[in-house]
């Protein structure tokens, strides 16, 4: 009788993709994965330790199991990914419920670890291996897939901004080399896949092709039946010339790019660590722009870092006013510990901060709102995922990643159809089949 697996995935894309490769390591071991996790031999919460919020889910998580785990004895419950990471040993004593704490960088492991789980073991895995993670990794499996996925191409990050974690909880900086992702790639195509979004903590920092990430693109763009390509998250200072060309000269890859800000004060930048000015910034938009005109930009935004004034505030709002995002991510600052902001005088009070972020919200939900309503009349190829909510009706993405409903048949889902655009919502659209 096959074993259940229960795995609830938060934060990042990339915890998505790692929750894939995970049940496929256990696969081995006899697990099939289910979505009630009353019903689950083993649970994984595979986590986020970005923000303070993200982490505090988990624990919360881990009580609702704790009388689910009392009245099946036999379950087990693992805690994995960045707060497994940064917490180690810590979540052992803090949740005597959890049976494992297995970073990212081990997930290859599971098979022998839940070998060692049989026997009662409690087991902390959180170091560095040694050896690539992907290179044992078994094959991913040639079952039907929907027409989207993720591929991680690269890993952690040496840019070590003052507000996070990610350098201490997945490392430095690792490119898988270019012919194993293609390998990856062309077997998803197989497999149904017709849009990747290739990710890494710093995804345009990628090695492992001579070309860099724009040589890896121009590359999967040769693949027959693969038609889009995305990326996320990227660097401002990795955004290379090769990179910002292929925007404008590989078709496949779409116009819409997210590359993260943070602040438009050149002091708060600094303090961040972040290594670039915003006129830096802003000079690399205007070489996208000028490259792909259409491209669809989002960013990520902090309010209240240790220290930021009401006037370095404004800076932020007038780089947002200059740019004219489609949308973005924007948190009020919560220290995360071990990093170097962490301790810094100069806390703003979340009061302040929370004031802050509502402003740069309300900014941000207007242009947003302007970026919609610019589709209307305009056609788009809008990739087809799912049935929509409506009878009749399918949804999928356009070219700009903006959410797209239609009347279509059934077998237009995994097809990539002309839409016109004729309505939009406040985060979507509606279109016609031309």
């Amino acid at each position: 009788m096959a074993k259940k697996l229960h795995i609830r995935t938060y934060g990042c894309q990339m915890n998505v993709y790692d929750s894939e490769r995970m049940a496929e390591a256990l696969a081995g071991r006899g697990y099939e994965q289910t979505e009630d996790v009353g019903e689950a031999d083993l649970v994984l919460l595979n986590t986020c330790h970005i923000r303070e919020k993200a982490a505090e889910k988990v624990y919360s998580e881990l009580g609702r199991l704790r009388e689910l785990k009392a009245a099946r004895p036999g379950m087990r419950i693992g805690v994995a990914g960045c707060v497994a990471q940064a917490e180690g040993e810590d979540i052992l004593t803090r949740a005597p419920m959890v049976d494992l704490v297995l970073g990212p960088q081990s997930y290859h492991r599971l098979p022998e670890l839940d070998r060692a789980l049989a026997t009662g073991a409690r087991l902390v895995e959180t170091d560095f291996p040694a050896e690539d993670k992907f290179d044992e990794l078994p094959e991913r499996r040639k079952a039907t897939r929907g027409p989207t996925a993720f591929l991680t191409v690269q890993e952690g990050c040496d840019k070590f901004c003052a507000f996070c974690v990610v350098p201490y909880t997945r490392g430095a900086e690792v490119s898988r080399p270019a012919e194993r992702v293609l390998a990856e790639a062309r077997a998803l195509v197989e497999a149904g896949v017709c849009e990747l979004t290739l990710l890494g903590q710093n995804v345009n920092a990628y090695h492992g092709h001579p070309g860099g990430l724009a040589g890896l693109v121009r590359a999967l763009a040769e693949i027959d039946g693969l038609l889009r390509i995305r990326y996320t998250t990227s660097h401002p200072n990795d955004m290379d010339d090769a990179l910002i060309a292929a925007h404008g000269e590989v078709d496949k890859l779409m116009p819409y790019l997210h590359l993260p800000v943070q602040s438009g004060s050149d002091r708060v930048l600094k303090a961040m660590n972040r290594k670039h000015s915003a006129a830096e910034y802003l000079a690399v938009i205007e070489r996208l722009r000028e490259a792909r005109p259409d491209i669809l930009l989002t960013s990520d935004f902090i309010t209240g870092f240790p220290g930021e004034t009401e006037a370095e505030f404004e800076e932020t709002m007038s780089l947002v006013r200059a740019v004219g995002y489609g949308a973005a991510f924007s948190f009020a600052y919560s220290p995360r510990p071990g990093t170097p902001a962490a301790d810094r005088k100069g806390q703003v009070p979340r009061e302040v901060s929370m004031d802050r972020l509502h402003r740069l919200q309300a900014l941000i939900a207007e242009q947003q709102r302007a970026a919609l309503e610019a589709m209307v009349g305009r056609e788009v190829g809008v990739l087809f995922e799912k049935p929509g909510r409506l009878e009749g009706q399918m949804a999928g993405k356009s070219d700009h990643l903006h959410a797209v409903h239609v009347q279509a048949p059934a077998s237009a889902i995994g097809e990539l159809r002309r839409v016109r655009i004729t309505e939009a919502g406040p985060n979507s659209l509606a279109g016609v089949l031309v």
